[in-house]
């Protein structure tokens, strides 16, 4: 099932899944604020991925570069994955 035909229904439905909304994940986490980079990379691409408007335009130009931002804050302890297939409900149709 592609990503955009996921519904919050659907995914607590067929996963049975309980949704918190009144619970603080993170409550110690304190924000960082942007590096002077980030801001430059966001401030240039917002109108562009308005002007675009689709879901990819908003993963490449906004989401991506913030997902790098924590990267290299995290002194790259993790890493990123894009375009790469994870195939782990094939049989109940959960496949990209």
């Amino acid at each position: 099932m592609a990503y955009c035909d996921f519904t919050l229904h659907k995914v607590k439905t067929d996963l049975h899944l309980t949704v918190e909304e009144n619970t603080s994940l993170f409550p110690e986490i304190q924000p960082i604020p942007p590096s002077d980079y980030l801001t430059f990379v966001l401030q240039e691409h917002l109108p562009l991925v308005t002007a675009i408007n689709t879901e990819k335009a908003r993963s490449e130009l906004v989401v991506m570069p913030v997902l790098i931002e924590v990267r290299r804050y995290l002194q790259h302890q993790i890493s990123l994955f894009s375009g790469t297939e994870f195939n782990v409900g094939a049989t109940r149709g959960l496949e990209d």
